[in-house]
C-alpha cells in the first residue's frame, strides 16, 4: 500500500505540472516572514507572540549539536540535553509532548516526545530555516503545540524556480569532542523542474568537561566525597549521525507541487543509562543494564553502557497553487509518512526496539486579502502506529488517529488590528485492552497596536486542549531514563491551558527592542509524581501520572544598541534575558529552567564579523519532591566569521572559553552530564 501511494503521489506531480503552470501567479513576497504562524502573510514584527527565526547563516555559523543544543541560546528555550545525541528544545518550561517538533509543518512521526533519551529524527543542518513559536500555536497544529512550536524547514521541495545550479557545502571540526561535521546541498533546475540533493554527516567522540561527571550534590546524596574540580570526560557520548535526502518539484508561474525522500540513520550513546544503577545500592541487582561490557566498538569504541540505533525512512508531499474558489485564492497541501525504529544496544546485541509508523497530512484554503483582512481555513489528520518490544516497553501497542479542522482570521488596519482563530480536535488512543477519546476545542483571540513609527504592541488570549498521551494514559513499566517504574491513568482528561501573552516590539534609531510577557492557567495539569512506593522487580521508585492545577509565568526580553556605525561598519550591543515560575497544588513542578541573561557585543564590517558573549544561568532552588538543586554558572562565548569573497565563509567559534562547569537543570541528567567544557570549532562554508 505504502508503494501505491509514493507512485500516485509521483503521478499526481507529474500530472498537476501544466495546471499549475496556467494559474495566475502570486502577489509580492513579504520579507521575513513566520511561515509557521499561520497558513497566510505574517511578518516577524506584527506576531503577537514570541518567535524566532534561525536562518541558514545562524546555523551555519551558530552551535553545533542536536536540536535542543541549536536552539538553547535563545530566550526562553532550553535543552533537554540527554547527552549529545538526544537533545529536545523545552520552552518556557515546558517539553516533551507539550513542545511540538515539525517537519516542513508536519509531524516528524518518531518517538522524540516519548523520552528524555530519544533523538529527534532531524538535524539542524538539513534545515534551511528553523522557527520557534513560544507559547499556544494549537490552533493551526493541534493540542501538542500547547507550550510552542519547532518548525523545521528544509529546501528539498522547491517553491520557487532555479535557473542552473544551486548549493551549499559546510565542514566543520571541534575540540571538545575531537568532532566533525560535513553537510552539503545541491539544487539543479531545468525549465520548471527542480531536482534537489542533500546530505550531512555527524561524529563526535566522548567530550570533556572540567570537573567529574557527578556533581557534587550527587556525591552527597550517595555519601561520596567530592575529590576537587578534576579534568574528565563524560563516557558513552559518542555520535555518529548520517541523513541523505532527494527531492523533485515542479514549480510554475501560480505554484509548486514536489515530492521528497529522506534517510536518517544515528548512532549514539546514552550517558548514565547503565550508570544510573552502580548510583543506587537497591538498583546493583536490576539486570536489564548492568555491565555493558560488549559495547560496539565502531561507533563508540570499549564503552560501557547502552546505545541507540536509529533508522527513520521519511516521504514528503507539499504543494501550493493559486485558485478562484469563492472567497479563497490559494490552496497549500502537505503530508509526511515516516516509518520509524530505534533499537537500544545492550551487550552489543539488540534489546528494546521502538517502533512508530504513519502519516499526517494538512490542507489549507487561504482567503483573499480584502482590505486588511486575511485568513484560511484547513483540515489536518495523523495516523500513527507505535510499538515497543523488549524489556522496557514500558508503554504496549497503539494506535493513534487525529482530525482537526480549524480557521485562522486576522483583520490589519495598518494602525491597529484584531485576530482570532478556533480548531475543533477529535483524537483517539486505542490498544489490546484499552481505547481512550478526546473531543477538545481550542480557541484565541488577540489584538495589536502600532501607536506611531517603529512600535508594535500585542496581546492574546488562548484556550487550548491537550489530549493525553500514550505514556500518561497507558504507562505501566519501568523507564530507565527517568529513573522511574511509571504508571498511567486511564481517566485522565484532557488538559487544558488559559494563556495571556503580551509583547512589545520597538525598531528605531539606534535602538530595538523585543518583550514578551506571559501568564498560564492549567486546568488539569498532567503531572508525572512519586507515589512513595517501590517497584519490587525492578528496585525503582513508581510515579504515577497525575492530573492537578497549574500556573507558570515569565517573560523574555531581546535588546540592541547600536553603538557606532560608520559605513558598513558598526559596533552594536545586545543583551536578552528570560524567566519563568511554575507553580501546581502538589508543589514546585519538576525540572523548570532558572533565570538566564546574555549580554553581547557585535563588531561588524563588510567581510568580517565579531562576537564576544557573557552568558550568567541562575542557580535552581526551587525544586519537587526527590529533584536535586542546581548551581547557577557564567559562560564566555566568542567567535569571528570572515567572508573574504561572495558565498565563502571562513568561522572560528570559542565555546566556554572559561571552562566552567555548567549543568542544565530541565536535564534529566544534570548531576550526571554536565554540559562540555571549553571547546574551539573552525569551520569553512561556500555557497553557489
Amino acid at each position: 500500500m505504502r508503494k501505491s501511494l509514493l507512485l500516485a503521489s509521483a503521478g499526481l506531480l507529474v500530472a498537476a505540472g501544466p495546471a499549475l503552470g496556467q494559474t495566475v501567479s502570486q502577489g509580492g513576497e513579504v520579507s521575513e516572514v513566520v511561515v509557521t504562524a499561520a497558513p497566510f502573510v505574517i511578518s516577524i514584527d506584527s506576531v503577537t507572540t514570541s518567535v524566532d527565526i534561525l536562518d541558514r547563516d545562524d546555523l551555519d555559523t551558530g552551535l553545533s549539536g542536536g536540536l535542543g543544543e541549536v536552539l538553547s541560546d535563545l530566550p526562553g528555550v532550553r535543552s533537554s540535553f540527554f547527552g549529545p545525541g538526544a537533545s529536545r528544545p523545552v520552552i518556557r518550561g515546558m517539553s516533551g509532548p507539550r513542545v511540538l517538533v515539525l517537519s516542513n509543518g508536519v509531524g516528524m512521526v518518531d518517538a522524540s516526545a516519548l523520552s528524555p533519551d530519544h533523538q529527534v529524527a532531524v538535524d539542524p543542518q538539513e534545515a534551511r530555516r528553523i522557527e520557534v513559536l513560544r507559547g499556544p500555536a494549537a490552533l493551526a497544529y493541534g493540542g501538542s503545540a500547547i507550550g510552542g512550536v519547532v518548525n523545521v524547514i528544509d529546501d528539498r521541495i522547491s517553491e520557487t524556480p532555479v535557473a542552473g545550479i544551486e548549493g551549499r557545502v559546510l565542514g566543520a571540526v571541534s575540540s571538545v569532542d575531537t568532532g566533525e561535521m560535513l553537510s552539503g546541498a545541491l539544487k539543479a533546475g531545468a525549465g520548471p523542474w527542480v531536482f534537489s540533493l542533500d546530505a550531512m554527516r555527524r561524529q563526535a567522540e566522548d567530550y570533556d568537561v572540567p570537573v567529574g561527571a557527578e556533581s557534587r550534590r550527587q556525591l552527597a546524596a550517595e555519601g561520596e566525597d567530592f575529590l576537587g574540580p578534576q579534568a574528565s570526560q563524560v563516557e558513552n557520548t559518542a555520535v555518529t549521525l548520517d541523513s541523505y535526502g532527494a527531492g523533485l518539484s515542479y514549480v510554475g508561474q501560480g505554484g509548486f507541487l514536489g515530492l521528497s525522500v529522506k534517510q536518517t540513520d544515528s548512532r549514539y550513546g546514552v550517558p548514565g543509562h547503565a550508570h544510573g544503577h552502580d548510583d543506587h545500592d537497591d538498583h546493583d541487582d536490576h539486570d536489564d543494564h548492568d555491565d555493558h561490557d560488549d559495547h560496539d566498538d565502531d561507533a563508540h569504541g570499549d564503552e560501557e553502557g547502552v546505545s541507540i540505533d536509529l533508522k527513520q525512512t521519511r516521504y514528503d508531499l507539499r504543494g501550493g497553487m493559486d485558485l478562484a474558489l469563492g472567497p479563497f485564492e490559494r490552496l497549500r497541501v502537505s503530508g509526511g509518512y515516516a516509518d520509524y525504529e530505534h533499537v537500544e544496544i545492550e551487550d552489543g546485541a539488540p534489546a528494546t526496539r521502538f517502533l512508530s509508523e504513519g502519516w499526517e497530512g494538512r490542507l489549507e484554503l487561504v482567503q483573499a486579502e480584502r482590505d486588511g483582512w486575511q485568513g484560511a481555513v484547513g483540515i489536518q489528520a495523523l495516523t500513527r502506529d507505535f510499538d515497543a518490544k523488549g524489556e522496557e516497553a514500558y508503554v504496549p501497542a497503539v494506535e493513534i488517529n487525529e482530525a482537526g479542522v480549524f480557521t485562522l482570521q486576522r483583520l490589519d488596519l495598518e494602525r491597529w488590528g484584531i485576530e482570532g482563530g478556533l480548531r475543533l480536535d477529535r483524537r483517539t488512543l486505542e490498544t489490546a485492552a484499552r481505547k481512550a477519546e478526546f473531543d477538545n476545542v481550542s480557541a484565541s483571540f488577540g489584538a495589536f497596536l502600532r501607536p506611531s513609527e517603529g512600535w508594535y504592541a500585542g496581546m492574546s488570549l488562548s484556550r487550548t486542549a491537550r489530549a493525553p498521551t500514550e505514556a500518561e494514559l497507558f504507562a505501566d513499566g519501568p523507564h530507565i531514563a527517568t529513573r522511574a517504574f511509571e504508571v498511567g491513568n486511564p481517566n485522565l482528561n484532557s488538559e487544558v491551558s488559559y494563556a495571556l501573552d503580551v509583547t512589545l516590539h520597538y525598531d528605531g534609531g539606534p535602538w530595538a527592542a523585543d518583550l514578551h510577557a506571559f501568564a498560564v492557567q492549567y486546568d488539569g495539569f498532567i503531572d508525572l509524581r512519586p507515589t512513595g512506593e517501590e517497584d519490587h522487580d525492578s528496585e525503582l521508585d513508581i510515579f504515577a501520572y497525575r492530573q492537578t492545577d497549574a500556573e507558570f509565568w515569565g517573560g523574555e526580553a531581546q535588546v540592541a544598541y547600536r553603538l557606532w556605525q560608520d559605513g558598513a561598519r558598526s559596533f552594536t550591543l545586545e543583551g536578552s534575558a528570560d524567566y519563568v515560575r511554575g507553580d501546581t497544588d502538589l508543589g514546585a513542578p519538576a525540572r523548570i529552567p532558572p533565570w538566564s541573561a546574555t549580554g553581547r557585543a557585535v563588531f561588524a564590517t563588510s567581510w568580517w564579523t565579531g562576537k564576544l558573549e557573557l552568558r550568567q544561568v541562575g542557580e535552581q532552588t526551587r525544586v519537587t519532591e526527590g529533584e536535586l538543586p542546581t548551581d547557577g554558572y557564567r559562560m564566555l562565548n566568542a567567535s569571528v566569521v570572515v567572508r573574504p569573497t561572495d558565498g565563502f565563509k571562513l568561522f572560528l567559534e570559542g565555546r566556554n572559553l572559561n571552562d566552567a562547569e555548567a549543568r542544565e537543570h530541565v536535564s534529566f541528567l544534570k548531576d550526571l552530564a554536565p554540559l562540555p567544557g571549553r571547546s574551539v570549532r573552525l569551520g569553512v562554508g561556500y555557497s553557489f
